[in-house]
């Protein structure tokens, strides 16, 4: 089954995905009494662009479909020529075929390659920093205040005879005490912090601690397995005597650094070595047709070349997972992300939320209307290829091809848990314009309608618009994408980190109660 049918030819102001379909997309405005004679169509109410009119009349309780699957059901009568949107449908339940497996294939493999620095033990970065982490809050204004020391735009000498070196970044967190010592809370941060502890972008990283705090370094490096080093230095501001003792400390062990973070150079390497994070946000009425169906065929390739791609935020498949689970290597696979729905089925009600609740208000905007419609178009990013495995929230990611990795929806907490996985490089699809950055990893940002990549053209790396228009095809932009990540990954800059986003953006999960 593939997840998104081929956008059809029929009128040109509007879309029709699939011939199961009961509603259309807007290409463009469409103004009342407009007729959409390829549909036998007659508009009755101003439609918005990428907003959704019906193309046939829907009777009370039946389901509303796109993509040719049930995306929510009429919560009234719906004429054919309807404005179809959150005022006139409503969710409901419904069974979902899981079929575990049968739509799995083989994949004929491919070569691509790109300009990797190949770290001393074979691990392959997309970028060269050195990382200030911190174990709890109580220490973020002291590793912000190393890393600003070597800022480029304030100090443009502090790394001027390190060429080869991106910078000195901190990133600092709202965690870290205050918390049960044995809880799954807790786990979570220090697994967050290991992976990025050990994460091949950076050269060299420093720990800092308050030092009283329930996140101990030493717990925190003994329970992911991690030793401290000349590349891996910890301290705490008690331990060092305060706050400004422990900045210069701090600047003094960085410039000690890097004379050796600057000793790297690029050279060809396999694309197997790419692992890139998929995110979707500010998503639109065009991401499930234009931008992530895109993504996919650039994920498609990147698996082929051996790659690996992490699809997340398990709330934005939920509905959808069906889709996912037919693609699976085994039912074991399949399972492990029914799993994950299970889990976030019994958070959300211990948490008394909705999992439905989401598209956000920007997202109805868009023209999206249910969690459903959303997760349609969301697994559109995970091309076609066969999910190989599913792993927790900042888990290391061991094997290569397509897996899913459970995060939130919310795009920093979801993005971090993947670079801590592994990623080092997040390609984000967008329609309403989010601005998003992921030190160490590049981002490379996709719009998904003309609109937004004109408007907004200094946050956006690919425009995908041309897709609903007619002018470009998935295809050819997911090739355009997958030749885009070799060279953001080879070093080319990305919109995002030339505007230096990325520090602000490290948001690890908080999960637990602070006591």
């Amino acid at each position: 089954m593939q997840l998104i049918a081929r956008t059809r030819t029929g009128d040109p102001a509007v879309i029709r995905l699939n011939p199961l379909d009961n509603v259309l997309i807007a290409r463009q405005a469409l103004p009342e009494g407009l007729s959409l004679e390829a549909e036998a169509v007659t508009v009755r109410q101003p439609i918005p662009s990428g907003h959704k009119v019906a193309s046939q009349r829907v009777a009370l309780g039946q389901p509303l479909r796109r993509y040719g699957q049930i995306i929510g059901f009429a919560s009234q009568p719906i004429e054919a020529g309807d404005h179809v949107h959150v005022h006139n449908v409503e969710m409901g339940d419904f069974a979902r075929d899981y079929a575990f497996g049968v739509d799995t294939h083989t994949t004929a493999g491919t070569e691509a390659v790109f300009q990797g620095i190949v770290r001393a033990d074979g691990r392959v970065a997309t970028r060269n920093y050195v990382g200030i982490l911190t174990s709890v809050n109580c220490s973020a204004t002291v590793a912000r205040a190393v890393a600003d020391h070597f800022r480029r735009d304030i100090h443009p000498e502090a790394l001027a005879a390190f060429p080869h070196i991106d910078g000195v970044v901190a990133l600092t967190h709202g965690a870290g005490c205050a918390v049960d010592p044995n809880g799954e809370a807790l786990g979570l941060l220090r697994r967050t912090l290991g992976g990025y502890a050990v994460h091949p972008n950076f050269a060299a990283v420093l720990i800092i601690g308050l030092g009283c705090e329930t996140n101990q370094i030493e717990s925190l490096l003994e329970t992911q397995g991690l030793k401290a080093s000349d590349q891996l230095r910890a301290f705490t501001i008690q331990g060092i005597g305060g706050t400004s003792k422990t900045i210069a400390s701090g600047i003094e062990q960085v410039k000690a650094l890097l004379p050796q973070a600057n000793q790297v150079q690029r050279e060809p390497v396999s694309a197997r070595h790419l692992i890139v994070g998929l995110q979707c946000g500010g998503s639109d009425g065009y991401s499930g047709i234009t931008a992530n169906p895109a993504l996919g065929n650039a994920v498609d390739r990147l698996v082929a070349a051996g790659g690996t791609a992490i699809l997340s935020e398990t709330p934005e498949i939920y509905g959808a997972e069906h889709l996912l689970t037919r693609r699976a290597v085994s039912r074991e696979v399949g399972e492990k992300l029914i799993a994950r729905i299970h889990w976030w089925e019994d958070y959300c009600q211990r948490m008394n939320a909705e999992l439905n609740n989401n598209p956000s208000a920007g997202n109805k905007a868009g023209g999206l209307t249910t969690i459903l419609e959303k997760s349609l178009g969301a697994v559109a990013k995970a091309g076609s290829s066969n999910l190989v495995d599913v792993y927790l929230y900042a888990e290391a990611v061991r094997a290569k091809g397509l897996v899913f990795m459970d995060t939130p929806g919310y795009d920093p907490v979801s993005a971090t848990g993947q670079v801590a996985g592994g990623a080092n490089l997040i390609a984000f699809t967008t329609g309403r314009g989010s601005a998003y950055g992921c030190a160490p990893a590049p981002s490379i940002k996709l719009a998904t309608n003309n609109r937004v990549f004109e408007y907004q053209e200094e946050d956006m790396d690919v425009n995908c618009g041309g897709i609903a228009d007619g002018s470009t095809t998935i295809e050819e932009r997911g090739a355009y994408i997958f030749e885009q990540m070799l060279r953001i990954a080879s070093g080319e800059r990305s919109k995002s980190e030339q505007h230096g986003y990325g520090q602000n953006e490290f948001v690890p999960w908080q999960i637990g109660a602070v006591t």
